[in-house]
Parts: structure tokens; C-alpha cells; sequence
């Protein structure tokens, strides 16, 4: 089995990096412009798991955060917060006249109606398993990424991609998708060094087979991986392992993809010159990220997105906990 390549950059030296694709805030920039973010779930069980990921898009920083839910969801989603927009467009098994005959496109019209409106969808927190859920959420994942919108696929939306990986595979356009995998890889009986090597290794195997998708895997240290090059998140975190910190990470993910389309738009001088060269190796990665005046390439900003919403989001969990203590939830 090939050998992981990992970023042995400092954290101090990626953060510095990370201020590049924050937007400064200028008086020229419009409503909107600077992240609109919409979390695709909400049912009737789960409404906690999309407030916490659209929350803490919002409260990062993008412009407007959506979420677009089942209909017996949306009353309670709306009722958490006003910050979020809440549009009960995705169907259910409940909902559709008749279960066994469904027209999927027409179904997921009204939601495809929006994707022009967007900048980035995370798809998954709270969707459930609804059969008609998931066909609708499908066919919203093929627009997606027929118009090149980048995604964060999490919870059941991981389900959606494993009964059909033709949806995600070898999406690694200029605007790519990133997944956040909830599990961690079970390794017994190893030291902290060794399970974070076998699990670099299997994130990184597991992005090739997605043909080069980029991939979070939580862990003790969280790692990031594009198949060719992989970073590790070794900030401290908090010890209490409550839910919603996983949501809180999409959420965060979704608002610097968002940040990330309008730094390779242009909408600011980022004092870097133009770099027309994609980064297809570990060396030209290094290269950007050690170049102070260098325009990054769009393989190293998704790379540094997902460095940058996991050390926010196991920050944000170190500080709850040292206040709190077990009692620590997410902070949003």
C-alpha cells in the first residue's frame, strides 16, 4: 500500500494561509455576496442536527443561511432561531400522494429552483432515511454537480453516495465536494502515532475510490485528504464527545467553501499573484502554502477549508469544555 504524503506545515503557517480566503469586509460588497449557505435536512425526528449545522455557518460568517427541510420540520427549525431562512421543501413518504408512483424529478424541482441562489449546500444533518427523501436529495446531489456547486455530504447523506457512488465520484472540479466521514477507522490495541498513520492511510485510499474527492476523518486527530495530499488536524479538543459538534464542523465547512468560491472569483485584492498552474502534487501544495504572495490553486483552498473547519470547530470544543466541563454543548 503506497505511503501517505502528508503536509508537515506548521499550524500557525495554514492559518496564515486560511486569512487569505476570509473575505475582508468592504463597504462595496452586497448582501449575499460573501456566503449563502443552505443545510439540505430536517424531519420529524431530527431538527437539532440541521439547526446546529446552519448555525454555525451563520455564525462564522456567511451572508444567509438556509435550511431546506422536511414540511413537519420546518415549524420547529423556525422556531430555534430567526437568523435562519426555512423552506419545508423536501418531500417524504407522507407527503406524496401516491408513495409507489413518484415523479422524483418534479419532487425535487423546487429545491433545484434555488441551487442558483447559492454558493454551497451541506447535505445530510437530520435527513433521515425516508425513501422519497433520499430519491429527491439524489437527484438534487446530480444538479449540484452539474453546475459545479460545491457540497458537504455528512449523516445520511453519506447513505445516499453508498447506494450510488456514481453521484460524487471523480467530482473534483475547480468547485469540489467535500465529504465529512462521521466514522472513525476502528483500530485496536495501537498508539496515538500509529492509528493516526492507518487512518491518514484509509481516508486516503478511500478519496481514490471516489476518484479524488476531498475527505474529512474524524479521529483523535482529524485528517484531510485529496488522495495526493493529506493534512492533519492536531489541535487540541474537548473531551466531552457531545452530538452536534459533528454539525457544527459541516455548518463551518459550508461557510468556507462559500468564502472559497469568492476568493477564486476574485471579489477582493488578495495582494497574490495569479498562479495559473493547478496543484496536482504534494511538492506544488507545499509550494503554494509556503509562498507568501502566491494565489492558491483550487485543489490546496479545499484542502485548507477543511483544515480550517476542523481546528475552528476542535477549538471551539476545547474551550466549551474547559468552561463547562461535561456539561459542554455546542456553542452556537
Amino acid at each position: 500500500m503506497e505511503s501517505v504524503h502528508h503536509v508537515s506545515l506548521s499550524s500557525k503557517i495554514l492559518f496564515s494561509k486560511v486569512r487569505k480566503i476570509v473575505p475582508p469586509m468592504l463597504e462595496k460588497f452586497h448582501k449575499g455576496q460573501l456566503g449563502r449557505v443552505a443545510v439540505i435536512g430536517g424531519s420529524l425526528d431530527y431538527t437539532g442536527a440541521p439547526y446546529f449545522s446552519a448555525m454555525a455557518s451563520a455564525r462564522l460568517g456567511c451572508d444567509m443561511s438556509h435550511v431546506l427541510c422536511e414540511r413537519s420540520a420546518a415549524s420547529v427549525i423556525k422556531s430555534y432561531s430567526p437568523n435562519l431562512m426555512v423552506h419545508p421543501l423536501l418531500p417524504s413518504i407522507d407527503t406524496v400522494k401516491d408513495p409507489n408512483s413518484i415523479d422524483v424529478p418534479s419532487l425535487a424541482g423546487p429545491i433545484i429552483a434555488m441551487l442558483s441562489r447559492l454558493h454551497a449546500l451541506v447535505i445530510g444533518p437530520g435527513l433521515g432515511r425516508d425513501e422519497v427523501t433520499l430519491k429527491v436529495v439524489a437527484e438534487v446531489i446530480r444538479e449540484a454537480r452539474s453546475r459545479s456547486i460545491p457540497f458537504v455530504l455528512d449523516a445520511d447523506g453519506l447513505l445516499i453516495v453508498t447506494q450510488d457512488p456514481s453521484l460524487v465520484k471523480g467530482y473534483k472540479e475547480s468547485k469540489t465536494m467535500g465529504i465529512k466521514v462521521a466514522s472513525q477507522v476502528e483500530i485496536a490495541q495501537a498508539g496515538n502515532d500509529d492509528i493516526t498513520d492507518k487512518a491518514s492511510d484509509a481516508c486516503e485510499q478511500l478519496s481514490k475510490a471516489f476518484g479524488g474527492v476531498t475527505i474529512i476523518q474524524k479521529g483523535p486527530q482529524d485528517v484531510i485528504s485529496n488522495g495526493v495530499t493529506s493534512i492533519i488536524s492536531d489541535s487540541e479538543g474537548g473531551l466531552k464527545r457531545s452530538g452536534g459538534q459533528g454539525d457544527t464542523l459541516t455548518g463551518s465547512l459550508g461557510t468556507f467553501l462559500a468564502w472559497r468560491a469568492a476568493y477564486h472569483e476574485k471579489m477582493w485584492d488578495s495582494g497574490e499573484q495569479d498562479n495559473e498552474k493547478e496543484a496536482q502534487s504534494i511538492e506544488e501544495v507545499q509550494a503554494e502554502l509556503s509562498s507568501e504572495n502566491k494565489r492558491m490553486s483550487p485543489e490546496t483552498t479545499l484542502l485548507l477549508a477543511a483544515w480550517a473547519s476542523s481546528s475552528i470547530t476542535r477549538e471551539c470544543s476545547r474551550r466549551a469544555f474547559a468552561d463547562k466541563g461535561g456539561a459542554c454543548r455546542p456553542v452556537i
